[in-house]
């Protein structure tokens, strides 16, 4: 089963070239440009192992890192920097990051240490769909989710189609009626109670403050919104 690596690097043909030699060790590859990107890409789930550039716009790969791992993201992070101080290596540590690869760099020893880093985390089970945001962490698949409280849960089939949908489209509204009709079926006859209901099940798991939510809003007279 193919890995999903994520570069997160601001010189362009340099991130592009990464990707595409990943692609030829047979991983799927993307590639961001900005910290915000990688942050957000990142809560989107489904990244095995994360190639961070520390000198990233709108924040830097020490910053990434230390939400990553604020989140509760565990994924394998491996640095890249032009900084070989000691104390610059001993912040991405610190950080937790996985391992630290100084520029310039050999492209073999790097594909050596992305194949290492991945070899100590094991692939998902075959179909494992996995969201992370915000500390929390879904598995679509098994509909369980382990909470920013740490807090374990099940999930109803709802509950887990109405969070896939939403984060299939995260940033943008989902209207009402689209929701009713994937949850429910186009004839069916369910009161607006019934999906607030499971919203507000998922706001109670999610959540650190339900009544003001950071991840699931609802906009008044169109339909639902997800943010990581």
């Amino acid at each position: 089963m193919s890995r999903w690596v994520l570069v997160a690097e601001d010189e362009r043909t340099l991130g592009e070239m990464l990707c595409d030699n990943l692609a030829v060790e047979s991983y799927h590859a993307e590639h961001v440009t900005t910290g915000p990107q990688a942050l957000e890409r990142m809560a989107r789930g489904g990244i095995d192992l994360l190639v961070l550039d520390v000198m990233l716009p709108g924040c830097d790969g020490f910053e990434v890192l230390r939400q990553l791992r604020a989140r509760g993201d565990q994924t394998p992070v491996l640095i890249l920097s032009a900084r070989s101080a000691d104390q610059d290596r001993i912040r991405g540590l610190e950080l937790q990051a996985d391992d630290y690869l100084v520029k310039p760099f050999h492209l073999r020893e790097l594909l050596l240490r992305v194949e290492a880093l991945l070899r100590r985390r094991p692939p998902p089970a075959p179909g494992t769909d996995v969201l992370r945001f915000g500390g929390n962490e879904v598995d679509f698949r098994a509909m369980r989710a382990r909470c920013h409280d740490g807090q374990e849960a099940e999930l109803t089939a709802t509950e887990t189609r109405l969070l896939k949908l939403l984060a299939a489209h995260a940033g943008t509204v989902v209207t009402r009626k689209r929701v009713v009709e994937h949850l429910f079926g186009s004839s069916a006859q369910r009161t607006v109670r019934t999906l607030d209901n499971v919203v507000l099940r998922l706001r109670k798991l999610f959540e650190p403050d339900p009544s003001a939510p950071r991840h699931l809003h609802t906009v008044r007279g169109l339909g639902l919104r997800f943010e990581p």
